[in-house]
């Protein structure tokens, strides 16, 4: 059953050097603040895990949290590149990273799997592609009905799943709303969850469309208004887009974009809110 604890203290207790860590949200609701908690730890080490790799992850790998990525889309949305990613491909700074690329069916199928209690996934989705030939993990397979050859993916299971939701209940019962991506599979297919949530209510109202995760197969619960920016969370906030272009600026260069983080991630003053202006 989860418990709602300071988000310092559940990233200390759930994140690990040397885990892997999937911190799910599509468009809106990515979990930034956790992610800055992350840093702020010096966690080492960790295999990062995410269907669309974007800021957050640009953050953590440029702070030299990340050995490894696994992932099937990257990019600054809307913008261009990740500057920090590319470094740390082409120059292995601030340390070399490994990347695992699939695709975003293949990805949340092994979300599914992996949620599912099942060894891997089965798809069709990457015929055509050459993905196969660069992913080691992406595996011919035969229908043992048809003998249609098939294209399998290892189940994902996170060491610990980090999703960003609009509310939860004081006994860890989450309820989210909008764009839900892979939140929900991430959860249960992970060993270990965290979410953090806009606020916390005595009681969720029921709400067209929305996904609830029972406190049942949560871990912990953090409360971190605004803790989804420069993202958005529907019904809360709306997406800085005029950060997403200026972060393209700050993270070009190392020392601007070290000196960035110092000032708005490491310094413990500032709020999830003012993190990204």
């Amino acid at each position: 059953m989860a418990t709602v604890v300071p988000l310092a203290e559940a990233v200390a207790e759930l994140v690990r050097d040397g885990d892997s860590v999937a911190m799910e949200g599509f468009t809106h609701l990515i979990p930034y603040a956790a992610g800055h908690e992350i840093i702020r730890q010096g966690r080492r080490d960790l295999t990062l895990i995410r269907m669309t790799p974007d800021l957050v992850y640009d953050q953590l790998i440029g702070m030299g949290c990340a050995r490894r990525l696994v992932f099937s889309w990257g990019g600054n949305p809307g913008v261009g590149s990740l500057h920090r990613f590319r470094d740390a491909v082409q120059n292995r700074w601030p340390a070399p990273l490994e990347i695992e690329e699939h695709s975003h069916a293949g990805i949340a199928n092994a979300y599914v799997a992996g949620a599912s209690g099942l060894p891997f996934a089965v798809l069709r989705g990457y015929r055509g592609t050459d993905l196969p030939s660069r992913t080691a993990n992406i595996r011919p397979i035969t229908c043992p009905f048809t003998g249609e050859e098939l294209t399998a993916v290892p189940a994902i299971n996170p060491d610990v799943a980090i999703v960003h939701a609009q509310r939860a209940d004081r006994s860890g019962n989450v309820q989210l709303w909008g764009i839900t991506g892979v939140q929900k599979e991430a959860v249960l297919a992970a060993r270990r969850s965290l979410v953090t949530v806009e606020e916390i209510v005595e009681e969720l109202e029921p709400r067209p469309g929305a996904v609830v995760l029972p406190g049942w197969a949560i871990t912990r619960v953090s409360a971190a208004p605004g803790g989804s920016h420069p993202s958005y969370s529907a019904g809360y906030s709306v997406r800085d887009n005029a950060f997403y272009q200026a972060w393209d600026e700050i993270s070009r260069d190392r020392e601007t974009f070290l000196a960035w983080m110092g000032d708005h991630v490491l310094d413990r003053s500032a709020t999830a809110s003012e993190a990204g202006r």
